[in-house]
Parts: structure tokens; sequence; C-alpha cells
């Protein structure tokens, strides 16, 4: 075997990229249904930018402070979080690469309720992911919610 190539590593990095950015939208839907109101602040916001949006075309929030504000709205609405039988559930997913630490993710979602008893799909859409490589990893700078 010889040496590894500038290209083999190159290839390596976007593959550990490709598994980061999949694992990250993975785990941000696990935490939609697991975080409650005093763990929002921490590591849920973690997977954000500074200047993220997140929402669908029309009513995006803003910056960090105003999708936490929206997070944890929901949840003493009793939308969504725990206590709510409900589940994110990701599904098919694509990610491309648009710059060494920029890249989009497609994914389809399903929004899951009442799962003790007769889960029933609530919601089902796209999420769109504009991610970027900042300091600790990836982080979503916008996630547009595309419903249907």
């Amino acid at each position: 075997m010889g040496e590894s190539s500038g290209s083999d590593s190159e290839a390596y990095q976007r593959l550990a990229d490709d598994v980061a950015i999949r694992n990250l939208v993975a785990r941000f839907a696990y935490l939609a249904d697991t975080s409650d109101v005093d763990e929002l602040g921490g590591e849920y916001m973690a997977v954000f930018t500074e200047d993220a949006s997140w929402g669908p075309a029309g009513h995006e929030r803003r910056g960090c402070a105003d999708i936490l504000e929206g997070a944890v709205a929901r949840r003493r609405g009793g939308e969504l979080g725990p206590g709510t039988n409900s589940r994110h559930v990701i599904t098919t997913q694509e990610v491309r690469f648009d710059g060494p630490d920029t890249a989009i993710s497609d994914s389809y979602y399903l929004l899951i309720a009442n799962t003790l008893a007769h889960p029933s799909i609530r919601g089902a859409g796209l999420y769109r992911d504009r991610l970027r490589r900042e300091e600790g990893g990836w982080r979503i700078a916008s996630r547009e919610i595309i419903p249907g």
C-alpha cells in the first residue's frame, strides 16, 4: 500500500463531514423531542450558528435568541418536547457540499403525534438546511421548513 494522496485525504474529510452533518440533523430531531425548557439554551441551541434562521417561508425566526424564544413557546404550549408523545422522524436525506466549509442538506421529515396510543402523522415535508463549519464543528446556518 502506498501513501495516501491529497485527494484521498480530501475524500476522507468529505466523508467525515457528510457523516457529521447527517448526525447533526438527526441529533437536532432527537433534541427537539427530548429537551425540556431548561435545556433548550444548551445543547439544543448549540446546533445553530449565532446568525441562524429557522422556519417556514414568511414565518422565519432569525438569530439564536428568536429561535430559542419559539422553541420555549412550543414547549410551554404543549406542542412539542418531553411529555407530548411526539417524534420527529428524519427519512431520505441528501448532503451536498458547495464549499469546503458550507453544505446543504435536504431531508424529508415526519412529525408523529400520539406515539403512546395511536400514532398519527401530524406533519410532513422537507427540511432544507444550509450548514456552515465553525469552530467545534458543523452548525445549521438556516433551516427552511417546507411542508408537504
